[in-house]
């Protein structure tokens, strides 16, 4: 009788998987092996989540400020020949029958004789702000992942954007003054998102919900100390509000650079174990630290720097993605009209017949 048992058997699966090392399928991964490590919220977190989310406010002062420097000053007849009353338009009015009530160099629109130039011109600064923002996320929205860093790539942003914002006072006319708001709003396009990754990877899962909103926090405080810093200026020249706020954000910038860690979910990634675990040592609780005693050799990160990818390539792939588009459009269409109103709100405050630094504190 012949054996009915086939020549060539497929290997059971069950005992194929049971063949595997145990090592490999018990390894931890980065994320838990940080997580223990850091999973308890102590002061040293605190301060590097505070001190890290403090880039918002300067973010918020220099996205903003453009409301009281760019402002179109009011004025007042000198004379009520040639029918000047205060509904008439200065740009139909002799120079010789009507002033401005504060000096020209507040605003400028009266320091470089802006009154009757188109609503292009007059805009130009702002407009030049948002597409440096726009060219910015664009060109650096990779390097906080590649060769950068979280940490500095908030640095490089808060220099670069504090730097140009310094160098605005020497502006002699509209040109130059555009371009340097460009490059003022090339260098913070990533501060936000940057600030907000660096916090979340500081502190444990628990932890992230509410770290995050200390910086929208000091965002808000960034706002509403314009007004404050704008009218406890009123009288000077518009290049004090630029000094106010970017002499110190380079101080802030020299901080992170000496004081903020840098991400350890990062450097492990990177390669850079040592600081990576420097990292740890330096902001987990005494509590945790006896994690730190063993070796990180047997944590499974290659993956990670395997799947680091491109960006522009993941852009690639949601738009070739039928289903992924179809998401990726409306939210795309949400945010470009939450941005309209978000941004332009306060920019057109300067428009109505309202107290500017009143209106401004009160809008958030």
């Amino acid at each position: 009788m012949a054996d009915s048992t086939p020549l060539l058997s497929q290997p059971n699966s069950a005992e194929s998987q049971s063949t595997t090392p145990p090592l490999e399928k018990h390894r931890p991964s980065l994320d838990s092996t940080i997580e223990r490590c850091i999973g308890v919220f102590g002061w040293a977190q605190f301060f590097q989540t505070l001190l890290v989310s403090l880039a918002w406010l300067f973010d918020a002062q220099q996205t903003f400020i453009s409301v009281f420097t760019d402002a179109y000053p009011t004025w007042h007849c000198t004379t009520y020949q040639h029918g000047c009353d205060s509904v008439s338009s200065i740009c139909y009015l002799p120079k010789n029958s009507w002033a401005w009530d504060w000096p020209s160099y507040t605003s400028i629109i009266s320091e470089w004789k802006l009154e009757c130039s188109s609503s292009i011109i007059t805009g130009l600064p702002a407009s030049s702000f948002f597409m440096g923002c726009l060219v910015g996320g664009f060109v650096l929205a990779t390097l906080a992942d590649s060769s950068l860093g979280r940490k500095n790539m908030i640095f490089l942003s808060c220099l670069t954007m504090s730097l140009s914002s310094l160098l605005t006072v020497f502006s002699t006319n509209i040109w130059v003054y555009s371009a340097l708001r460009l490059v003022c709003g090339f260098g913070r396009a990533t501060i936000g998102t940057s600030a907000l990754v660096l916090t979340a990877e500081l502190v444990g899962k628990r932890w992230r919900g509410q770290v995050g909103v200390i910086g929208f926090f000091c965002f808000t405080i960034g706002f509403l100390s314009l007004p404050a810093i704008a009218y406890l200026n009123r009288g000077s020249s518009w290049r004090s509000l630029y000094l106010w706020t970017s002499i110190p954000g380079i101080f802030y910038s020299m901080l992170v650079h000496f004081f903020v860690r840098e991400s350890p979910r990062w450097l492990f990634v990177r390669g850079r174990k040592e600081e990576a675990v420097a990292t740890l040592k330096s902001i987990a609780t005494p509590s945790r630290s006896s994690c730190l005693t063993w070796s990180f050799s047997e944590v499974s990160f290659q993956e990670e720097r395997c799947n680091n990818g491109n960006i522009f390539s993941t852009i690639k792939m949601l738009v070739q993605k039928r289903w992924a588009f179809r998401r990726l459009l409306p939210v795309l269409v949400i945010g470009f009209g939450s941005g309209m109103v978000y941004y332009g709100m306060p920019l057109g405050l300067g428009n109505l017949s309202f107290n500017l630094y009143l209106s401004v504190t009160l809008m958030p």
